[in-house]
């Protein structure tokens, strides 16, 4: 995996994500794109990435375009893109990993001193990379983007957006910055501590956020899908807050534990109460309110062991050792970067 042919596939029959098997460094920058049924912007994408990686460091770039699974073109795409842009690398998975592992499959594969990650859909504009090594060459570790306005997306997904962060902030202990997502340019020692972090259910952009070191916020307006539909549907968003939460923070779990406090205190309560209307001889109005109670209790209960599952059944995926992605491809075009 140390080097890359070109002008075939490179097939991987050891897929481990073994630190030893990462390739040497021998560029100045990688830029790292996961694409998932993205063939329609894909030309637009390289045309953009390309000029803007080389206006910050001339032709000693790579382009590594991760292929998550796509069901349309995009792996032909990137194959005939690779023919005539000597800086592109084409990865193609097995299988549909997911957007957080196609990254690390790309980071695990990265050669630049320097790795600038950006999503396909060119909501994010490449040619912050710009402003981005001016804040690492000035000290920084880590430069992210933060998003200030986000176009075409609807009131609810930015509502909802806007909430998560908060809550996320609130309920972690690592300083995960609001309104960001994995759009950033890091050095290689960040990389580096990142690659080691073994989590099956990775959230990237708080785990970068997690490994500290000096890191800054850029400002810019994220602009519209440039081609195609978003990737994250509300059942997906779901999933990934829920691998954001538990991934970072036990205040679930201890909300069961407050939970099962206030449930006490209330059983207290009522047992009293019970006794009394025992000693006045007072009859049993109906069942309605002995129903309300089973029913509010028994919800209860089932939300806390909703939540001990969540965290149990992580536990019990980590415990597999399961590789984080299969690579089924490398492929770079015929004519080498210089």
């Amino acid at each position: 995996m140390n080097s890359l042919r070109h002008g075939q596939d490179t097939p991987l029959p050891a897929p481990l994500p073994d630190m030893a098997l990462r390739p040497e460094v021998s560029k100045a920058l990688s830029a790292v794109v996961p694409c998932f049924n993205e063939e329609p912007g894909l030309e637009a994408l390289i045309k953009r990435l390309s000029a803007a990686c080389a206006k910050a460091v001339g032709d000693d770039f790579e382009i590594i375009l991760v292929n998550d699974g796509s069901k349309d073109g995009t792996w032909a795409e990137i194959l005939r893109l690779s023919e005539t842009v000597p800086q592109l690398v084409g990865v193609n998975l097995a299988r549909n990993h997911g957007h957080q592992l196609a990254l690390t499959a790309g980071l695990f594969l990265a050669r630049g001193q320097r790795v600038f990650i950006i999503d396909a859909d060119l909501q994010d504009p490449p040619e912050l990379l710009a402003e981005m090594v001016a804040a690492l060459d000035a000290g920084a570790e880590v430069a992210y983007g933060q998003r200030i306005h986000r176009e075409g997306e609807t009131w609810f997904k930015k509502a909802s957006a806007s909430a998560f962060y908060r809550l996320l902030q609130r309920l972690t202990d690592a300083p995960i910055p609001a309104d960001t997502g994995d759009f950033r340019l890091m050095t290689r020692q960040v990389l580096d501590v990142l690659l080691s972090m073994p989590e099956q259910h990775r959230f990237v952009r708080g785990m970068v956020a997690w490994i500290g070191f000096n890191q800054t916020a850029i400002p810019y307006r994220r602009e519209a899908r440039f081609a195609g539909d978003t990737k994250y549907p509300l059942r997906k968003m779901i999933g990934f807050a829920m691998d954001a939460i538990t991934g970072f923070s036990i205040a679930p779990l201890r909300l069961s534990l407050y939970l099962g406090l206030f449930s006490v205190l209330v059983a207290l309560g009522l047992g009293a109460f019970v006794f009394w209307s025992w000693l006045a001889n007072h009859t049993a109005p109906g069942w309605t309110s002995i129903a309300i109670i089973i029913l509010a209790f028994g919800a209860m209960q089932m939300f806390c062991l909703a939540i001990m599952g969540e965290y149990l059944g992580r536990t019990y995926m980590q415990t597999k050792q399961r590789p984080l992605f299969i690579i089924q491809a490398i492929h770079q075009g015929k004519t080498p970067p210089p």
